[in-house]
C-alpha cells in the first residue's frame, strides 16, 4: 500500500500548536521534510512510500526476517536499518540497531510519515528476584539515564510511554494470558555494567524493574515529535545475579524461543491499536502532522 499524503505547506505553519517552543520557518519546515525522508530511505533502502500507518520498532534482524519469511514479504537493508512492510497488515517492521542515539533519529525521521503510532518490540533485563526470562515487561515510564533525551526537554519532564498504546499491550497480553509484569524502566547508555558496583548501586537505589538502552529515548522523542509510542519488552536476562547475566548461549535461546511470539503479539497490539486510535474524538495526529489526518481514511 503506497501512502497518499500531502507534504509540508505554508498554511501547516499557522496550525494551533500545543506548546510554547520554537515554531519553525515555511523552508526550515520543506528542509527538515526533505532531509528527514531522505535519510530514511538512505538508511532503511526502502522508498518512504512503502512504510505503512504503524510500524513496530526492533533491535532484532531476527525480528525483521521472522515477520517477513512468515508472510511472504521483501527484506530492504540500507546503510543502517533492515525493514520490511505488510501492506495487508498496514505495519511496517524496523530494525534501528542498538542504543538512544538510534532510537532518537528513527523517531525523528519517521514523524515527517504519516505513522499513527509505534511499538518497540525490545528485550530488557529483568531487576526483580521474582522475574524470569521469557516474561513481559510494560514499561509505563523510563527512568532517563542515557542522556540524548535531553535534547528533546529538560531534566524534569518525564519520559512516559503513550497510554493508549501501552493500554492496548496490557490488553492483548491479558487476553493472551501472558505472564508479564508493569512498571519502570531505567534505560543507560551504558552497555557492559553487570561488574560496575557504583552504577548497580545507582540502579538499585532507584528502584527501576528493568534496564534496556532505548525506551526513555523513544518515548521522549515521540512526545515531542507527537507520535504516539510504546514498548513491549521481553525479559532476556536477569543481570543482578551473577548467574543471569546474558551469554552467547542463553541469547541463542531466548530467540529461538521468543522470537515467534513476541513478533505476532506486537502484531495483535497493532491490530487493536489501529481500531482503538480511529475512535479518539480529536483524530489521530497532533500539530504539524494533523496533514496526515486524512490517510486514516484514505488508508483504514
Amino acid at each position: 500500500m503506497t501512502q497518499k499524503y500531502r507534504k509540508f505547506k505554508k498554511s501547516d505553519q499557522n496550525m494551533p500548536s500545543e506548546d510554547s517552543t520554537h515554531t519553525p520557518s515555511n523552508q526550515e519546515m520543506l528542509l527538515q521534510e526533505k532531509i528527514a525522508r531522505d535519510t530514511l530511505e538512505r538508511y532503511s533502502g526502502s522508498s518512504v512510500e512503502d512504510f505503512q500507518s504503524y510500524i513496530l520498532l526492533t533491535n532484532f534482524s531476527r525480528y525483521v526476517q521472522y515477520f517477513a519469511e512468515s508472510r511472504g514479504l521483501d527484506i530492504h537493508e540500507g546503510s543502517t536499518f533492515k525493514v520490511a512492510h505488510s501492506p495487508k497488515e498496514n505495519i511496517t517492521i524496523l530494525d534501528f540497531k542498538i542504543g538512544s542515539p538510534a532510537a532518537a533519529l528513527v523517531v525523528d525521521i519517521c514523524a515527517f510519515l504519516p505513522i499513527r503510532a509505534g511499538l518497540l518490540l525490545g528485550m530488557c533485563g529483568g531487576l526483580r528476584r521474582t522475574y524470569q526470562v521469557g516474561d513481559y515487561f510494560v514499561p509505563v515510564a523510563s527512568i532517563r539515564g542515557e542522556g540524548t533525551s535531553d535534547f528533546y526537554f529538560p531534566a524534569e519532564v518525564p519520559a512516559m510511554s503513550n497510554f493508549l498504546v501501552q493500554k492496548i499491550v496490557t490488553n492483548v497480553l491479558d487476553e493472551e494470558e501472558a505472564h508479564y509484569h508493569v512498571g519502570i524502566t531505567h534505560t543507560t547508555n551504558k552497555r557492559f555494567w553487570e561488574f560496575d558496583k557504583n552504577f548497580k548501586d545507582r540502579l538499585k537505589a532507584s528502584r527501576a524493574q528493568s534496564i534496556e538502552m532505548e525506551c526513555a529515548t523513544l518515548f521522549i522523542a515521540g512526545y515531542h515529535q507527537r507520535l504516539p509510542l510504546g514498548a513491549l519488552l521481553l525479559i532476556s536476562d536477569l543481570p543482578l545475579d551473577s548467574n543471569g547475566i546474558k551469554t552467547k548461549q542463553s541469547s541463542k535461546i531466548v530467540f529461538e524461543n521468543y522470537t515467534q511470539d513476541h513478533v505476532e503479539k506486537g502484531v495483535k497490539v497493532i491490530q487493536a491499536l489501529n481500531v482503538a486510535i480511529k475512535n479518539q474524538a480529536r483524530g489521530v495526529f497532533r500539530g504539524s502532522r494533523r496533514r496526515f489526518e486524512n490517510t486514516v481514511t484514505e488508508n483504514g
